[in-house]
Formats: C-alpha cells, sequence, structure tokens
C-alpha cells in the first residue's frame, strides 16, 4: 500500500544529537547507585563490556536501516524477512512500547533531578507535565523537535565533561575510593561475579539503544546513506566513552557502598568534587539528559506507532499527518501511554521492562538481517556489515543471553504485555470485521432514516434518495414524515380540530411519493403531524426515536442572516440527534457519476460514506476530489494519499468504482465547479465545513455558495456532534486538522 511520506529534515547533527544525547538519560543520574550496589567498582567494567556487544548491533542496524531508509525500525526489517504477521506486529509493538517506556523512565528521572533544585517537587505530577510537553512538540514538528535536540544535546555533553574533567582533578578520583578494600568484584567466586553482572547489564542495556531510535527515524534523516551509518557508530562511541568516564569518576569519589542504591549518586559526587556549584551542574546536567531522552523515545515511538498503522496492524487513524505533515494522532496517543507508565514512578522497575522489550526487539532484527540476506540478495546494501553471519547470529544470542538475567517481575510484566498483544492480533480480524459491518451500516447511519418533508413535491426526491440508501442493508426502514402548519395561524387554538383533515390530505400527498420504496422492497412508514413549529415537531420526532441516525430534508433556498436562525432547517441541524442531509434536487433519477469534494474532518466522512453507498447502488463512478489553490506547494501524490487513507478507514480498502483526484484552481469554489461540469454528473455529496454557523449559514458560507452554483443536485451532509465537541473542534482546526 502507498504511504505519505514524512519530511526528511534532520541533518547528521541532530541524528548524532539523536543517537548520543538522546540516549544519555535516566540510567547514568539516577541508575548509577542502583548498578554501583549490584557489582561494585565492575560496574566499570559491565558499562564497558554493554558498549562493546552493542557495536554488533550498530553494525547489523547500519545494513538494515541503510538498504531500508524509512520509518519504522526493526519492525520493517521484520516484516520484510518475515512478513505482516504475528511476529511483525509483536516486534513493532513491543518496540513502540518499550520506547514510550524508556520515555516514562526518563520522565521520571527529570523530576528527580529537578528535586536538586526544588526538593519538595512531586515526582508523578511533575513527569506528566513534562510528557504532556514534548506530546505537543512532537505534533506541531520534528523539526522543532530536532533543533531542541542539538542544543541541548551540546550543552548536556559539555557538562558531563566538565564533570569528568573535575574528577580528574586533586578532589576528585581517588585509587582508594574506587576499590576501598583492594576488591574489583564485590561478590565470591567467578559465576556468582558473571550471574551479577549479566543481571546489571540487563538493568541498562537500554541506556545504548540510541540506534535503535536513529533507525526507527530513518524516513526523516537527510541523506540517509551516509548520515545512519556514522550515526550509529559514531553515537555509540561517544555514550560509551561518556558511561564508562562518568562511572569511572563516580566510584573514584563516593565508595560504592555508601552510593549502593541511590538516585542521586552523581549529584552527591559532583557536591563533593566541587562543593559551590557541582550539585546544581550536575542536576541541570540530568535535566537536560531526560528531556533529550523523552524527545528521542517519544519520536522513536510515534514512528513505530506510523509504521504499525500504515500496515493496518493499529488503528488506521493514527497515520493521518496534519498540516506540518506530522503524525499528531499517533503523537498524542503514544503521549498518553507514557504518562501513564510514568505514573507508575518507580526507575529500576520501568529501566527493566524497557531494557526487556528492547533486548527483545533487537533480536528478532538480528535474525531478520540474516534471512534478508538469503531472501533479498538483490536489495542495495549501501553498508554491508563485516564477518557476517556471525555478526547477526551473535547479536541474536547476546539478546537472549542478557534477558535470561533480567528480574523476575519486570520480565513477567512485558511477558504479559506479548501475551496480550498476541491476543489482539488474534481477536482484531473478528473485531475489524465487526467494525466495518458497523461501518457499512453507518452509512445509512442507523437502522432508521427520516425523511422530513412539508410537501410532496419535496418529498419523492428525498424517499429516492432514502431508498437508494436502506436498498444495500436490510433492515434499514424509512420512516416519511410529513409536518404540515396551519396557514391561519389565528386558528392556532383549532389545531387539535383541524389535525385529523390535514393529516387525511397529507397521507394521500405522500402516498406517490412512497412507490419507490415500494419498489424497491425497502421497510417504510409515514408519520404525520400538524405542528405551528415544523423544526421542533421534526426535531421532537428524531430525538424520541432511538435508532435515528440519518435526517433527510429539502433545500430550503437561499436564506439571509435574519431568517435562517428561526427557520426549520437550522433547528432540526442544532438540535437533532442525529446525521443530517439536505437534498437540493434539481432532477435527480439515474445516477451514473458521484463528485465528493473532499476537505477533511468529520462531515466530510458522513459524505464519502453516504457517496460511496448511492454509487454502489447505482454500479456508479464516485470521483474522490481534492482542490488546490493555484500556488500551493504541489504536493498531488501527498493529497491523493490523503484522500486513499480516508477511504480506507471507511470501507477497509479503496472501492473500484472510486476515482481520486486532486487538482489545482484559484480558489476551492471554482475547482469543485469546473470539475462537476467537465464530469458531467449528476449529483455531488458534500460535508459541511468546520467552521459553520447557524446564524449565518447552514453548512458553512463556501459550501452554501457552491451549492447554489452547482448545475447538477447537490447533498449536503452534517454529521451530528455534542454541542460543545463542535464548539472545540472549531476552536483547534488550526491547530490540529479533523
Amino acid at each position: 500500500m502507498a504511504v505519505r511520506r514524512l519530511k526528511r529534515e534532520l541533518g547528521l547533527g541532530q541524528v548524532l544529537m539523536l543517537g548520543t544525547a538522546g540516549t544519555i538519560a535516566a540510567e547514568i543520574f539516577v541508575l548509577t547507585g542502583h548498578v554501583a550496589g549490584m557489582v561494585g567498582p565492575a560496574a566499570v567494567l559491565v558499562l564497558l563490556l554493554v558498549g562493546v556487544l552493542n557495536y554488533t548491533f550498530a553494525l547489523n542496524y547500519s545494513e538494515m536501516a541503510t538498504a531500508y531508509p524509512v520509518t519504522g525500525g526493526a519492525m520493517t526489517y521484520v516484516q520484510e524477512a518475515h512478513g505482516s504477521g504475528l511476529l511483525a506486529f509483536l516486534v513493532g509493538s513491543l518496540d513502540c512500547l518499550s520506547s514510550a517506556f524508556y520515555a516514562a523512565l526518563s520522565a521520571v528521572g527529570f523530576a528527580y533531578s529537578l528535586r536538586v533544585f526544588v526538593p519538595a517537587v512531586p515526582l508523578v505530577p511533575t513527569a506528566l507535565v513534562v510528557v504532556a510537553v514534548f506530546t505537543l512538540l512532537n505534533v506541531f514538528g520534528v523539526g522543532n523537535v530536532g533543533r531542541a535536540q542539538v542544543v541541548l544535546g551540546g550543552i548536556l555533553l559539555a557538562l558531563l565533561a566538565a564533570y569528568v574533567g573535575a574528577g580528574l582533578g586533586s578532589r576528585g578520583y581517588d585509587p582508594q575510593v574506587f576499590m576501598p578494600d583492594g576488591r574489583f568484584f564485590i561478590h565470591d567466586g567467578f559465576w556468582r561475579n558473571a550471574a551479577r553482572m549479566l543481571s546489571t547489564m540487563a538493568l541498562i542495556f537500554n541506556a545504548y539503544i540510541g540506534f535503535e531510535i536513529i533507525a526507527d527515524d530513518a524516513e526523516e534523516i537527510r541523506n540517509p546513506t551516509r548520515n545512519i551509518p556514522i550515526g550509529l557508530i559514531a553515537g555509540l562511541t561517544i555514550i560509551t566513552l561518556i558511561y564508562v568516564s562518568v562511572a569511572w569518576v563516580t566510584l573514584g569519589v563516593l565508595p560504592w557502598q555508601q552510593m549502593a542504591g541511590s538516585e542521586t549518586a552523581l549529584s552527591d559526587a559532583a557536591a563533593r568534587m566541587l562543593p559551590r556549584f557541582g550539585a546544581p551542574m550536575i542536576a541541570v546536567a540530568g535535566i537536560i539528559a531526560t528531556l533529550t531522552s523523552i524527545n528521542s523515545a517519544m519520536l522513536s515511538a510515534r514512528s513505530e506507532a506510523l509504521t504499525l498503522s500504515r500496515l493496518g496492524l493499529w488503528p488506521r487513524f493514527m497515520s493521518r499527518l496534519g498540516r506540518a505533515r506530522t503524525p499528531y494522532a499517533a503523537s498524542l496517543i503514544i503521549g498518553a501511554i507514557v504518562a501513564l507508565t510514568a505514573s507508575i514512578g518507580l526507575v529500576e522497575f520501568l529501566s527493566y521492562i524497557s531494557s526487556a522489550g528492547y533486548l527483545f526487539v533487537v533480536f528478532w532484527a538480528s535474525m531478520s538481517m540474516a534471512k534478508l540476506r538469503k531472501l533479498k540478495p538483490d536489495v542495495p546494501r549501501p553498508f554491508k556489515v563485516p564477518l557476517f553471519p556471525l555478526s547477526a547470529y551473535l547479536g541474536a544470542a547476546i539478546c537472549a543471553i542478557v534477558v535470561s538475567f533480567t528480574a523476575l517481575k519486570p520480565l513477567l510484566f512485558v511477558s504479559g504485555v506479548l501475551l496480550a498483544l498476541t491476543a489482539v492480533y488474534l481477536l482484531a480480524p473478528i473485531v475489524r470485521r465487526t467494525l466495518r459491518r458497523r461501518a457499512v451500516r453507518r452509512l445509512t447511519s442507523s437502522d432508521r432514516i427520516i425523511v422530513a418533508v412539508a410537501n410532496a413535491e419535496t418529498a419523492k426526491g428525498l424517499v429516492h434518495v432514502a431508498a437508494l440508501l436502506a436498498e444495500g442493508h436490510p433492515g434499514t426502514g424509512i420512516e416519511v414524515l410529513g409536518v404540515t402548519r396551519p396557514s391561519d395561524p389565528e386558528r392556532a387554538a383549532a389545531l387539535r380540530d383541524l389535525t385529523p383533515v390535514l393529516r387525511r390530505r397529507q397521507h394521500a400527498q405522500l402516498e406517490a411519493a412512497t412507490t419507490e420504496a415500494r419498489e424497491r422492497n425497502v421497510p417504510f412508514y409515514t408519520e404525520m403531524r400538524v405542528a405551528m413549529d415544523i423544526g421542533r415537531a421534526v426535531v421532537e420526532e428524531v430525538n424520541s426515536q432511538e435508532q435515528v441516525g440519518l435526517v433527510l430534508m429539502g433545500w430550503p433556498g437561499q436564506l439571509t442572516p435574519q431568517t435562517l436562525p428561526g427557520h426549520p432547517v437550522a433547528r432540526v441541524l442544532h438540535d437533532a440527534h442525529a446525521d443530517v442531509g439536505i437534498l437540493l434536487n434539481r432532477g435527480l433519477h439515474g445516477i451514473t457519476r458521484v463528485v465528493v469534494p473532499f476537505g477533511g474532518g468529520v462531515h466530510s466522512l458522513v459524505a464519502v460514506r453516504l457517496a460511496g453507498q448511492l454509487a454502489e447502488v447505482y454500479d456508479a463512478e464516485l470521483i474522490a476530489l481534492r482542490v488546490r489553490a493555484t500556488g500551493e506547494p504541489e504536493e498531488v501524490y501527498d493529497e491523493l494519499l490523503a484522500v486513499q487513507e480516508v477511504f480506507e478507514a471507511v470501507f477497509g480498502e479503496v472501492p473500484a468504482y472510486v476515482t481520486m483526484k486532486v487538482i489545482q484552481a484559484p480558489t476551492v469554489e471554482q475547482g469543485i465547479l469546473q470539475e462537476v461540469t467537465r464530469c458531467n454528473c449528476e449529483l455531488v455529496v458534500m460535508g459541511s465545513s468546520v467552521a459553520y454557523s447557524l446564524q449565518t449559514d447552514l453548512f458553512g458560507v463556501l459550501t452554501d455558495r457552491i451549492a447554489e452554483r452547482m448545475p447538477c443536485s447537490v447533498l449536503l451532509v452534517r454529521r451530528f456532534e455534542p454541542s460543545v465537541l463542535s464548539w472545540l473542534r472549531r476552536r483547534l482546526r488550526h491547530v490540529v486538522p479533523d
């Protein structure tokens, strides 16, 4: 399936910062004490070994990310090697969730660092605030995020260099402090030390996963053939040097017994080396490090969610791009997951579950590289890993060994996540079929269509459209609601006496209008009312029924701001708890071609559904039209895919009778009129503008004006939504598109 591509706007500097400053996070600041408590001075060796072992993964990812420089990372490689089955779903989903867990860990680490300046700051609320900030940054554009990353990353590296430099001074590193009892390994026996070191490696493994973040965001990297391998290898080298030197200095300033289990080991060591400003300096570094890692991890999780959505493994709406061409829906959902996980507040637990998830992902990525070499030998590989296939199998073996030493509770948690994801995958087809059936039924909006008419002339065309909508969905009924208002308002008091006479007259008039419903074998019945307020009578009938989804009414003609507010159609549009369609009938009989001008938004979705059903019943062509103003950047491919995403969301696929077109015109109005005239269509179906106002127009000034000028019949539709939601949508339409 074709997909809308993200902008390549991350340069080498931004990539390096994603892979270095974006990786340095809570581990080095809040887990150094935990690592020291587990293995003592051997923490330095553990950090060095983890860094060296990660070169295997970095080399593997360099080959795969340059061969497939698109968003998704491990998910893409597994999908290319094993197909879009359960394994690809599990790898992609756990990769996404592991990044979210890592962002949550970093958010809690940020709160710990902030406590140096504000001791009373609450951990979880502070973490949630910073998660919300970076969620909005990801919604508004990765360019903003990348620029912030470079600035913050440069400051972070400078502060850590200053910390290591201070450790080399007279009040810094002391060999006697580093090994107070002369022992490098604190446990008895080789195997016990080895087991504790492997368990420590499992705790901090995700502290090195900068290469994974770079691979996930490959689609947004400029010159990926050059920048991805450099970013992966150079970034890992920088990270390893920083981690080893920082741990070495810290253990040489504070005895490991003193710092064991502490979340403030670096701040305590900095305060001893530089009494006046050491603790604030390392606290600032911790704040920056956690901020950049939240940034990188959320960007990575968002990219994985986008890929899963594109493949249909996660909900389709998560692949929608906003005005900044960023996946705003995926960003918001990932932000919610990070916030929920951060509320746990336990750094050691969060680190373990994040590491275990990454180890699962990297294991299958390494195995996929070996299979891809055999399965697709002709795929261009700008970077080829040396010592193949040793690098692939060695990487997988390292993951399997290290994950087996993960603490039991986090390992059970990750296993539970995998089981839950498996259940979701297996149940998804059933749920998807159910939702698709409901979506198809939503084409008629519910089990009943109410056709509200005031005269027989309007009724015939409305019943014609209603019968077409109901024909393809057995069980959908039509209620033809005739409402008559007494001609003499002064006789309103005698309304009860007039009702039987007027109802008999209505019944005779509606009989002719309902002929087509009988011929199409569509269940229907007529209901007649006599009321002074026609709009109120229709609203009462609609809202008193349980399964009314669509109300059809006739076009009221051109209304002025003075006559509009009290008009029956305006009353129904405002108060009826159902979708509303208004038909401007210019002799609609047979249909060979339907045009849907598509601008996005919830009301356009209703238009797509109804137009699709009408086209299917008549075996007609449906033209989905997107109009761009002349002079705007020409991104026809991107616009076509935006329309395609909507049809896939509504119908599960793009129906064969649909033609998608993107045209440019001086104005949207001119473009629609030109296309309708050119293709000689019989019906145009349009959704309401998001900015409609029932004080001045029915469906939006532009929509109303186009309907009046159209040479064929027009069906205008508006989706029902609570007034509060409608108001919020209009306020936010310039921030996030519908």
